[in-house]
């Protein structure tokens, strides 16, 4: 199982702060392209994504019991 923490807009069109899936294996990129299908999303590829607390790239390997956090873009002032 794999958990994904969500943040920001990503939590509020989800509805949830994290959602699972049951994958023994995935790379990061395959991840997003499940995560922003499966939810109507579109692309995710300016979200940075955590494996473990770790920042991670789209090559990467996340798999079963990795908790991965997807963090979008933030803006301030």
């Amino acid at each position: 199982m794999i958990k994904i923490l969500l943040f920001a807009h990503l939590q509020e069109k989800i509805g949830e702060e994290s959602i699972s899936f049951d994958i023994p294996s995935i790379t990061v990129k395959e991840l997003k392209e499940l995560v922003g299908t499966r939810f109507e999303l579109g692309t995710l590829e300016h979200i940075m994504i955590a494996v473990n607390e770790e920042y991670a790239l789209d090559e990467d390997l996340v798999q079963s019991g990795d908790v991965v956090a997807f963090i979008p873009p933030v803006s301030g002032g």
